[in-house]
């Protein structure tokens, strides 16, 4: 089979919007989302003096202009260093603080906060506040272990935003603690739902690029899932499947039956979706389906019915479709049988799946799973998508449930697709501010 999955699996991460150290927001911003008020101090006569200049200076600093950032940074320096006790130490920290914001430098935002938590001045709100904003900031410097402290900080602390988990996660996997950031955003996400909400969708596309990243294929199998069953968007199921396959290096038969789920969601992003599809399918063996799928993909625009592959395929599936359909009474009367063998079952089975006769080939996939020699995990798969295809979802899942090996990143996908059949999410909670 033809592969050529490498601009897609990225193309389909980079469409998750969550490369690593990606948007957030602003330190100054994420302060000020509460408004604190500031604390009482009471400064020393002298950090006075350097104080009042270095907020003149900020005052007067134009953004890109290097000559007043020179003078605001010499004049916020000399304020750092006339300090003389912790309340000086918190105004300086704060001056530091909007010079890094102006001037868009993290380096002088992240000693600014450091100073400010150091001088044990700020109020438990600002305190969380500020060890949220230093999160973030050495996140985005990579600095990992400082991340996992100041986020730490915050969630014990007490802080009710519960992006900041997610965030942890994500620090724990960029430091090589893949299993423990796993566990950190799935939390995140449990917590959201167990509260009666929808995590956003974004924590969950987080989760899947991060697996992708750590070559974590099980875990991308967890949250690809869980994507799909909460928010199951055409979309979300296709760039699921993308990932999973990607990473799971399927062979044909494997494949067949995970772009069946691309299929059944619409989830194909390119054209080369439906030539794996056709590859997978192929002619010779299901002309029906085959032919189904061309069809799709022509009216999709993503194949052109005048490709030479294209008309090729075409042929050899129209010159089988007759003869091919005339035999399945036959083929499944055989299969009936109390003599027939395990490979005349499954191969008829898959013949009826494939012509959307998913009852009958429900009942074969259960004669298939008591015979010696077959393969489990394939039949398992496939009789829990003729159970999709009748709508009987908690079937669907509780056969996917039991497919072991290889398979099971892919029976995840298709659990989680049934289940949100079975069960249609409620709208999303919003992404609350990070």
């Amino acid at each position: 089979m033809t592969r050529n999955m490498t601009r897609t699996a990225l193309a389909a991460v980079l469409a998750l919007g969550v490369a690593a150290g990606g948007a957030l927001v602003a330190p100054q911003a994420a302060m000020a989302q509460k408004a604190p008020k500031p604390p009482k101090v009471k400064l020393s006569k002298g950090f006075v003096t350097a104080a009042q200049p270095a907020q003149t200076a900020l005052n007067a600093m134009v953004a890109g202009d290097a000559a007043s950032e020179a003078a605001a940074k010499a004049a916020v320096d000399a304020a750092v260093a006339a300090v003389a006790g912790p309340d000086d130490s918190y105004t300086a920290g704060s001056l530091l603080l909007n010079l890094g914001s102006k001037a868009k430098k993290p380096e002088y935002q992240r000693q600014g906060i450091q100073m400010m938590i150091d001088s044990g001045k700020a109020d438990p709100t600002t305190a969380l506040q500020l060890y949220a904003a230093g999160g973030q900031l050495a996140y985005q410097a990579k600095d990992y272990v400082g991340a996992e402290r100041y986020l730490q900080a915050a969630i014990d602390g007490g802080s009710t935003d519960a992006s900041l988990k997610v965030m942890l996660g994500e620090t724990y996997i960029s430091n090589n603690e893949v299993a423990k950031g796993m566990a950190t955003l799935k939390s995140a996400i449990e917590g959201s739902k167990a509260a009666g909400q929808v995590a956003p969708e974004s924590w969950y596309r987080r989760g899947l690029a991060s697996a992708f990243r750590a070559k974590a294929i099980n875990e991308a199998g967890e949250f690809g899932a869980l994507l799909i069953k909460d928010h199951p968007t055409s979309a979300n199921v296709g760039v699921a499947a993308t990932i999973v396959r990607e990473m799971a290096n399927y062979g044909g038969q494997d494949t067949l039956d995970l772009m069946r789920l691309m299929g059944r969601s619409t989830g194909f992003a390119e054209t080369r979706d439906y030539i794996e599809y056709i590859e997978a399918a192929d002619p010779r063996r299901l002309p029906g389906e085959t032919l189904d799928v061309i069809a799709a993909g022509i009216a999709s625009g993503k194949l052109r019915a005048n490709d030479l592959f294209i008309t090729d395929v075409k042929t050899q599936a129209t010159s089988r479709l007759a003869a091919d359909k005339a035999s399945l009474v036959g083929y499944e009367a055989d299969a009936r049988k109390p003599t027939a063998t395990e490979t005349t079952i499954t191969g008829a089975a898959d013949a009826l799946l494939s012509y959307g006769k998913a009852a009958a080939a429900e009942d074969l996939y259960k004669l298939a799973l008591a015979k010696p020699g077959v393969d489990a995990n394939r039949a398992l798969t496939r009789l829990g998508i003729a159970q999709f295809d009748q709508g009987k979802y908690a079937d669907a899942q509780a056969s996917f449930a039991k497919v072991t090996g290889p398979r099971v990143p892919m029976a995840r996908l298709w659990a989680g697709y049934a289940a949100s059949k079975a069960n249609p999410p409620a709208a999303p909670a919003p992404a609350p501010a990070q």
